[in-house]
């Protein structure tokens, strides 16, 4: 596969997964820095990782969801939460998630995801997208 291949297939999934609105806002505030940055996430992130036929996207978003919990990464957390209306994953799955996370990377870290989750659906609820 060619690398402009890639990029389009990963640029395809970014937008299924995320939606247009997010990604039209990262690539319009995309400088000479960050061009680098955006183009490896492109490709490898989305172009390769998440277009795998192994896993549906729901399965994809409730894995990312859960490690970017188990890591404390805020707002990737809420971002993913905000793709499930786009990849299938459940609120029930979300749950789940973040039970293993509980389990597996500390309590703390599942209750300050769980926070944010709530705080996330219900900002997603108020916009008419559900989970």
């Amino acid at each position: 596969m060619s690398s402009s291949q890639l990029t389009d297939r990963g640029m395809k999934i970014r937008r299924k997964v995320l939606g247009d609105a997010h990604v039209d806002r990262a690539e319009a505030n995309k400088s000479e820095f960050d061009a680098p940055f955006q183009a490896m996430i492109t490709d490898a992130a989305w172009g390769h990782v998440w277009a795998r036929p192994n896993w549906t996207l729901r399965e994809r978003s409730i894995v990312t969801i859960a490690l970017l919990a188990a890591l404390g990464h805020d707002n990737e957390v809420a971002m993913h939460v905000r793709a499930t209306a786009n990849t299938g994953a459940t609120r029930e799955d979300i749950c789940e998630a973040l039970l293993h996370v509980a389990i597996y990377a500390g309590v703390p870290a599942a209750n300050h995801a769980i926070a944010i989750v709530k705080k996330t659906f219900a900002e997603m609820e108020e916009a008419g997208k559900s989970a």
